[in-house]
């Protein structure tokens, strides 16, 4: 992604986590993938995205969570961004749930619920020990 000006939001994942990346391609395959772009952060231009609104775009952030980056420059990571690629899709209840994820106490508890994901990633199904949070990850 050298390019930071796309008309879409962008989705930047851990690309060597196959947890990840196959809840990526199920995203892409179930959702309106034209919607969006998705970015393994490996292959991503941090630099050029760390001065984005909500928060840097690290490496050290983008092995701990998945980021979505508007347009407008905005960065919402974790549960945030999923909640913001649910309610880009065009499907209802999807959709519906991505906005519930956005008000409390909902946020908070897709927030915990995204940690303990995020935590145990390698043992979920499609996930090998390489899925492993990275210790500068797991504080």
């Amino acid at each position: 992604m050298a390019e930071t000006s796309t008309p879409n939001p962008v989705l930047l994942y851990d690309g060597d986590c196959a947890f990840c990346s196959s809840s990526v391609r199920y995203a892409e395959r179930w959702f309106d993938a034209a919607r969006w772009e998705t970015v393994p952060f490996q292959f991503a231009d941090l630099t050029a995205l760390a001065g984005f609104t909500g928060g840097q775009v690290t490496e050290r952030r983008a092995e701990h969570e998945v980021l979505w980056i508007t347009p407008d420059r905005r960065v919402y990571g974790g549960a945030q961004a999923v909640a913001r690629l649910l309610l880009r899709t065009r499907r209802p209840l999807w959709s519906a749930l991505g906005g519930l994820m956005t008000l409390p106490p909902f946020r908070q508890a897709a927030a915990g619920v995204y940690r303990l994901v995020a935590a145990n990633r390698q043992r979920l199904p499609g996930g090998t020990p390489a899925c492993a949070l990275p210790p500068s990850a797991r504080t």
